[in-house]
């Protein structure tokens, strides 16, 4: 009995240190750049990271990235200069790019079509509203020098606060345990495939059973359509007041199909000048998204990039 423990203790141990092995040669799981939060309270990625960022059980999408000396994914340095032409994308994941290989970015995109333009990408997931306007409050100096900003917006995602503050669980990700967990690719590849999801469910389920919400509750505990459209909207002039907008150099990138008709008109009331991708995306014949995930694919990022080739474009001509 205890030569088959031993032995069965000894075969675990073999074959999870082969299937470590396979997923590190083949590159089955993502690498997860390192973040902190400068001296500005801006939260981004460790400069000077390389690595590769893997969607899907079966490497479905595979790209590499780096991280540049100002802590986000770019081809290239921030070095902007009052006597040369920048355009800045600020936002999220969208903007990111992990998706793709960095030096085949939206950035990179813009520059193939324009002359002597530089793009920088401001891109970091997980942000909003709050951490781009503070983000270009942080670095105001840098931003005053470049010629237009591109914001992207998602209403319904990015207007959740009014206030900027660190988001602390994101940070949590950078704890002692987790950067351990992370040491292990087979541990990553399995909480990617969703391994772990049938034990959290359980204990969801174990705990819940304790903590039921009768049904009047849960529907008093849910705000109403035009409650939250208000607030978000307060959020946003929050957001602008603190921090100011310069409505001739930004301009929000969005999806006028998923932003409220009554937002849309009050950015229109209010002068704020904004690109909508949406109809675009909807109208083309080729798929715009991964298709195991919704960010853009490479003809999404196409599109993105020509439509603010264009815009730019027409802004110096009617100068």
């Amino acid at each position: 009995m205890k030569r088959i423990i031993l032995k069965t203790g000894l075969y675990t141990v073999l074959i999870l240190l082969c299937l470590e092995g396979i997923i590190r040669i083949f590159h089955l799981t993502k690498d997860y750049p390192k973040r902190y939060v400068d001296k500005f309270g801006v939260e981004k990625w460790v400069p000077n990271q390389n690595g590769y960022s893997v969607t899907g059980i079966r490497r479905q999408n595979f790209s590499e990235y780096h991280i540049n000396n100002f802590g986000f994914n770019s081809y290239r340095e921030f070095k902007p200069s009052y006597n040369t032409q920048e355009i800045a994308l600020v936002g999220d994941s969208f903007i990111e790019g992990f998706h793709q290989n960095y030096y085949n970015s939206i950035g990179r995109k813009i520059e193939n079509r324009l002359k002597d333009v530089q793009v920088f990408e401001f891109g970091y997931a997980g942000y909003d509203l709050a951490d781009q306007l503070h983000l270009i409050n942080a670095y105001n100096k840098m931003f005053e020098k470049i010629d237009y900003v591109y914001i992207l917006l998602n209403f319904t995602d990015d207007l959740s606060r009014g206030t900027y503050e660190i988001k602390k669980e994101r940070l949590k990700l950078e704890s002692p345990l987790y950067k351990t967990l992370r040491k292990s690719k087979l541990i990553v590849y399995l909480y990617d495939i969703g391994s772990f999801s049938a034990v959290n469910s359980l204990l969801n389920q174990l705990t819940s059973f304790y903590k039921k919400v009768p049904a009047e509750s849960k529907q008093k505990s849910q705000p109403k359509e035009n409650e939250t459209y208000e607030k978000r909207l307060d959020n946003f002039n929050s957001l602008v007041d603190l921090y100011g907008f310069d409505k001739k150099r930004y301009k929000f990138l969005l999806d006028t199909e998923k932003s409220p008709k009554k937002f849309l008109n009050y950015l229109n009331q209010n002068k704020f000048h904004y690109l909508d991708f949406g109809l675009m995306m909807d109208q083309s014949k080729k798929r715009t998204t991964l298709v195991y995930d919704m960010h853009w694919n490479d003809h999404g990022r196409d599109l993105i990039a020509g439509l603010i080739v264009n815009d730019f474009t027409n802004t110096l001509r009617n100068k």
